[in-house]
């Protein structure tokens, strides 16, 4: 027992030290670098671009990575083999916490597929959509599965932290880079390059909030009869986050 205590205590040591790297990157990116490189003009941004960004996206994607790994093995260590996926002394893994499990992990193919269809014609549909869909899910990890407040609770967080990590490796870093190289050779980026750059760096900024969210209130009891605040952080994480970036580029230097 005192070895898991262990081995819980420094993964969730590296896991917060790791996610300050990432969050506050992201929201470097997102709440000052991008209103800023606004301001620059074609030469400014040539020499500039090339020499920070490569340097601050390896500390973002690794950030990124060691968070989203540390992550899944204290999931492991405190709810599958601590036990804390359910209520009191009943373990139930059956067909059902399987299948939760499963498509927590791989609900970021379901996100990347709706973002890339309806999200392409209709974001406001896209995001009302995946939010019913999260909605049904931590209904039946509840009911159907038998999850605690705490394993559905922290399930959510899984599933954006597993999605965040995706839009950093799979869609953010490749965009970036031929970004990063098109202005570096005084080339006009792909606008479609561009917009799907920002347009999953921002996503990440909105999910990034309900994200700590879950992580903290894993720990709040007073929630645990309350199962709607989970999906009332990530509305609320939503419309804050849009009040921010609103107000980012109001924001002037001297």
């Amino acid at each position: 027992m005192q070895t898991t205590e262990i081995l819980q205590s420094v993964f969730r040591w590296i896991h917060v030290v790791a996610g300050i790297l990432w969050i506050g990157l992201l929201y470097f990116f997102n709440f000052v670098n991008g209103p800023f490189a606004a301001t620059m003009d074609g030469e400014t941004k040539k020499k500039v671009v090339p020499q920070l960004m490569p340097r601050a996206l390896f500390w973002f994607r690794w950030g990124a990575a060691w968070t989203w790994v540390t992550g899944v093995i204290l999931v492991m260590l405190v709810f599958y083999h601590g036990g804390a996926l359910f209520e009191g002394a009943t373990q139930n893994w059956s067909l059902p916490s399987f299948l939760m499990i499963a498509i927590t992990f791989l609900g970021v193919f379901v996100y990347d597929a709706i973002m890339k269809t309806l999200g392409a014609k209709n974001l406001k549909a896209a995001v009302v959509l995946f939010f019913l869909i999260i909605s049904a899910l931590v209904y039946f990890q509840g009911t159907w599965a038998g999850w605690s407040f705490r394993g559905y609770n922290i399930h959510v967080g899984v599933l954006f932290g597993t999605i965040m990590a995706f839009n950093v490796w799979f869609r953010i870093w490749p965009s970036q880079r031929k970004i990063i190289t098109a202005v570096r050779d005084g080339q006009a980026p792909d606008p479609a390059v561009v917009a799907l750059a920002g347009s999953r760096s921002r996503q990440n900024t909105y999910m990034s909030i309900p994200l700590v969210w879950t992580m903290l209130n894993s720990h709040n009891s007073w929630a645990a009869s309350w199962w709607w605040s989970v999906l009332a952080a990530i509305a609320l994480g939503w419309f804050g986050c849009s009040h921010l970036l609103k107000k980012a580029p109001k924001v002037q230097g001297f």
